[in-house]
C-alpha cells in the first residue's frame, strides 16, 4: 500500500505534468504547428466556449462532464499563460501566485485579524478592498473594472451594482416594476408612431435594462436566470414537437393554434409528470 501524498502535493504533481505538455507543444522546433500559430485572441473564442460548456454542466448537475469540462478550461488559462511566457510576459506560477495574494487580500476575516459584525460589513470591506486594487492598477472611471466585451447582460448588472454603491438605487425591487412597465410603453409609442430603427432598439434596450435591474434587486444573476430559460425554452418545444407528433402532426404542418394548445399540455406536463401524450 503506497503512502498517501498531502493533498496540496498531489494538485502539484498533477499540474506539472500539463505544464509541460503545453510547453512542449509550444516548442519552437518540436512543437505542434497549430498550437505554435496562436495567441491570445486567437485562443479567447477556445476559452468563452469551454466557460458554456462548464455552465451547460452545471446546469444539467452533470459531474463526470464537469470534471471534464473544467480540465478543458484549466487548459485554456495553461496555454495563455505559456503563449505569455514565451514571450518574457508572465508564466502559469505568477497566474497561480496572483489569485492566491488576492483571495488572501479579500479575506482578511480568514487570513488576518479582521472580524467583521455581519456579512453586510464584510462585503462593504471587500469592496472598498477591491477600490484599493483598481486604483493600484491605476483604473479610472467610476466603472473601471467592468470589462466592455462582458455579455451585456451580466454587465448591466455590474454597472447598476456599482452605481448602487454610491446610492443611486431604490430600496427594494417594487419600484423596479412601474419602471419597466414604463419603459415596454415607450416601446410600444415608438412603434406605433414609426420612430427610425435605432429609436426603437434604445427602448427596447431600457426594457432589458430593467429586467436585469429587477434581477439584481432579486439577489438573480441575470445571465443565468436567461441562460436557463432559454434551455426550458428549446426543451419545451422540442416536447411540443414530439407531443404533436402523437396528434399525427408535424411543426411545419400545424397551425399556430395547435402548436399554443400543445404548448400548454406540455407544461402541464412538466407540472404534474404522471401524465402523457
Amino acid at each position: 500500500m503506497g503512502v498517501m501524498m498531502p493533498e496540496s502535493q498531489q494538485v502539484q504533481n498533477a499540474m506539472q505534468p500539463l505544464l509541460e505538455i503545453m510547453q512542449r507543444l509550444r516548442d519552437p522546433v518540436a512543437g505542434c504547428p497549430w498550437d505554435l500559430a496562436q495567441n491570445w485572441r486567437t485562443i479567447l473564442p477556445h476559452t468563452l466556449e469551454e466557460v458554456y460548456e462548464v455552465a451547460d454542466a452545471v446546469d444539467r448537475n452533470d459531474a463526470a462532464a464537469l470534471c471534464d469540462e473544467l480540465g478543458d478550461l484549466l487548459l485554456q488559462v495553461v496555454f495563455m499563460a505559456q503563449i505569455a511566457s514565451d514571450q518574457g510576459l508572465f508564466d502559469f506560477n505568477d497566474v497561480a501566485q496572483g489569485i492566491a495574494d488576492k483571495m488572501i487580500r479579500r479575506h482578511p476575516h480568514v487570513f488576518a485579524d479582521t472580524v467583521y459584525s455581519d456579512i453586510k460589513a464584510q462585503k462593504q470591506d471587500w469592496e472598498v478592498i477591491k477600490q484599493q486594487e483598481r486604483r493600484e492598477k491605476a483604473e479610472t472611471g467610476f466603472f473601471a473594472g467592468i470589462p466592455a466585451a462582458m455579455p451585456a447582460l451580466q454587465r448591466s448588472q455590474k454597472v447598476q451594482k456599482r452605481a448602487a454603491q454610491a446610492g443611486f438605487d431604490w430600496d427594494d425591487w417594487r419600484p423596479v416594476i412601474p419602471k419597466i412597465v414604463e419603459e415596454l410603453v415607450e416601446v410600444t409609442e415608438a412603434v406605433e408612431n414609426g420612430e427610425p430603427f435605432a429609436r426603437i432598439e434604445e427602448e427596447v434596450g431600457d426594457v432589458l435594462m430593467g429586467a436585469a435591474n429587477l434581477a439584481r434587486q432579486l439577489n438573480v444573476n441575470a445571465e443565468n436566470a436567461l441562460r436557463l430559460a432559454n434551455a426550458k425554452f428549446a426543451r419545451r418545444f422540442e416536447r411540443m414537437a414530439v407531443w404533436l407528433s402523437h396528434q399525427g402532426l408535424s411543426l411545419e404542418a400545424a397551425s399556430l393554434e395547435q402548436m399554443e394548445a400543445a404548448w400548454q399540455a406540455v407544461k402541464q406536463q412538466e407540472h404534474s409528470p404522471q401524465a402523457h401524450p
